[in-house]
């Protein structure tokens, strides 16, 4: 359904206009909302430590947990201890819980795993982002700095640093409001956030007037691992000419099967919707092909004996603004 609407959303659709009313309904309690928390009448707190919020004002994928990955990667770098807390989309569990590499993605969601997997940083995850980020804290008192995961439109957690992302490819949709449109919150919200990073390699139109810094992301990846781990990486050479099957179950299932055809790699490509659990029945049915996978769906997928799946992890790569380096001026505004 989602998929479905996403295609609608960038193609003209009579549904846009049955939709309407809707979306301007979603418009108006938002504003109503975010009025609250401007006034003072809806409580908004701020924890003891900086506090990034990596979000988009879109619904669907823009690279949001690859940017988490690489900020807290790189916040280590410059000697901060980092905490990351998130929602944990797909998962069952809505209080704040720690997760670990080899915690259940069906309990705390596959993102946060794949947050652990990668950082080694504490990751907090639970349904009210202000007690995540307290019981965070309150295990890991070394924490100096906390990253969300998604939250933009989280207003009880005050915060520090704003990052939007935009997906190059998808932009801003129709410019529609939820559920005629993509939008979570108007385009002109992007003047008040700290910086723009748009992910993907076309520009992407961004609102007259924006003066504060944007950045582009790509994802980057040619290593494949084995999904039992039992065997050494391989190439992308070493996968051509064979009978291929490509699965995500991802936000932006596109922007995988893209990447697998800029490596020269020929395949079926399968799109399942985001965070979707596979089974072992599932995979086997693709018996007698290379079975190609994205790192978030080898998390829900370690378990299963497939001897023919791989996983292709991808990491950002950031290209700074003119004059402007990311993470310096990251560190600028946690410093400040």
């Amino acid at each position: 359904m989602k998929h479905y609407l996403q295609k609608q959303w960038r193609a003209g659709s009579p549904w846009q206009v049955v939709l309407a009313p809707l979306a301007m309904l979603f418009m108006g309690l938002l504003a109503i909302r975010k009025a609250l928390y401007r006034h003072g009448w809806l409580k908004s707190t701020r924890l003891s430590v900086p506090l990034i919020v990596v979000g988009n004002i879109t619904l669907g994928g823009t690279g949001k947990t690859p940017m988490v990955i690489y900020l807290a990667e790189q916040l280590q770098t410059a000697g901060f201890k980092p905490g990351i807390i998130s929602r944990g989309y797909g998962g069952k569990l809505k209080l704040p819980t720690p997760v670990f590499a080899h915690s259940n993605p069906g309990l705390v969601g596959d993102e946060p795993v794949l947050i652990a997997k990668r950082t080694a940083c504490p990751v907090f995850i639970g349904a009210n982002k202000v007690q995540v980020g307290l019981a965070l804290l309150q295990a890991n008192p070394q924490c100096d700095v906390i990253i969300s995961d998604d939250g933009l439109q989280h207003y009880a957690l005050q915060r520090d640093v704003e990052l939007v992302m935009v997906d190059a490819s998808a932009k801003f949709g129709n410019h529609r409001f939820l559920p005629a449109g993509p939008l979570r919150e108007s385009v002109s919200r992007l003047k008040h956030v700290d910086a723009v990073v748009i992910t993907g390699d076309q520009a992407a139109d961004l609102p007259d007037g924006l003066s504060l810094p944007w950045f582009s992301m790509r994802l980057l990846g040619n290593r494949f691992y084995s999904l039992g781990g039992a065997q050494m990486p391989r190439l992308a050479c070493d996968f051509v000419g064979k009978p291929m099957v490509a699965i995500a179950g991802i936000a932006n299932p596109q922007r995988y099967f893209d990447q697998l055809s800029a490596l020269g790699l020929q395949f079926e490509p399968k799109a399942y919707p985001d965070h979707y659990n596979f089974s072992a029945e599932e995979l086997a049915q693709h018996s007698g092909k290379t079975v190609l996978m994205t790192e978030k769906d080898a998390v829900k997928c370690a378990e299963f004996s497939v001897l023919d799946a791989w996983y292709l992890p991808v990491s950002a790569s950031l290209s700074s603004a003119p004059d402007v380096n990311f993470i310096s001026y990251i560190l600028q505004k946690l410093r400040s």
